[in-house]
């Protein structure tokens, strides 16, 4: 576990810097079809900023982005309890707990670090769950929390949605770049290179945002597993999730890897295109676990 931390904090600066690689590089391709090299100065300042921006803020743009309502303990005792538990028990600082009125069944867990960390439930997964499968839900999330999952995740957060929106300006720009004469002496290859270019950068990010979110899945499950010492509540938990999951009213790509389960596809998403692993397989390695109790 100790060892997926460090890692994590690694790939924390690994990330950012794939993105501003990304970033710089559309910004170039904008200065050099549109013949301005500010261009590229200004994408890669206004780059800078953001992800610092990101660092400080993502979660709390997630938790709105959510609909999520801070709660106290009078407002919902059982799952303030079950956190607080936890947190105990693992010597976890308490985070900031959120309830999201959706009937979808989800949770995530958001916050730069262990200190400044906040984990969200939606009511629909409160209605359908038990109390040791609500602990399994809590203990994966967080797992995310201890593991500096919620760290990485926010910012892969804040990146896509950087590249999505850079990517964007900049190819309208490029279209009408296109219109004048002096671009580029009217290169067709140069233009068509750099729309291009724009279109898979997204994807791209998507990717990155994909492989991120597996493994960090699997992590965050059996961190859980042995806070609890019962793999089956959150298999359970799982199995729930998948047979009655259904799409978020408030919804966003940008932070699907970071939900418990896929808010777009719920255990049906298929493996390359999905944030997450498959339900079945997650299930079954933690029945795997319980066997080695």
């Amino acid at each position: 576990m100790y060892s997926a931390i460090a890692a994590n904090k690694r790939n924390t600066i690994l990330i950012m810097v794939v993105f501003l690689v990304i970033i710089g590089g559309l910004g170039w391709l904008a200065a050099y079809i549109y013949g301005d090299l500010n261009i590229a100065i200004f994408t890669v300042v206004i780059a800078v900023g953001y992800a610092a921006f990101q660092y400080y803020l993502a979660g709390s743009q997630a938790l709105s982005m959510a609909g999520a309502i801070e709660i106290q303990k009078v407002d919902n005792p059982r799952l303030y309890r079950i956190v607080e538990n936890l947190c105990i028990a693992t010597g976890t600082p308490m985070p900031k707990i959120y309830i999201i009125n959706d009937q979808a069944p989800n949770a995530f867990a958001t916050g730069r670090d262990p200190e400044h960390a906040s984990v969200a439930a939606t009511s629909g997964l409160l209605d359908l769950i038990d109390d040791a499968e609500l602990e399994g839900i809590m203990a994966h999330e967080l797992g995310h929390v201890r593991n500096y999952d919620i760290r990485v995740s926010m910012i892969v957060f804040g990146l896509v949605v950087a590249v999505g929106f850079l990517a964007d300006m900049l190819l309208r720009m490029s279209l009408f770049a296109g219109n004048r004469r002096d671009n580029n002496g009217g290169n067709p290859v140069v233009m068509i290179f750099g729309l291009v270019a724009m279109l898979i950068a997204p994807l791209i990010a998507t990717l990155v945002q994909l492989a991120v979110s597996r493994q960090r899945e699997y992590l965050a499950d059996a961190t859980g597993a042995l806070s609890t010492r019962h793999p089956e509540a959150l298999a359970s938990a799982l199995q729930k999730l998948g047979a009655y999951g259904r799409p978020l009213q408030r919804q966003s790509s940008s932070m699907a890897h970071m939900w418990i389960a896929d808010p777009e596809k719920p255990g049906l998403a298929e493996r390359f295109l999905s944030t997450h692993p498959p339900i079945a397989e997650r299930i079954e390695r933690l029945h795997e676990m319980g066997g080695k109790f």
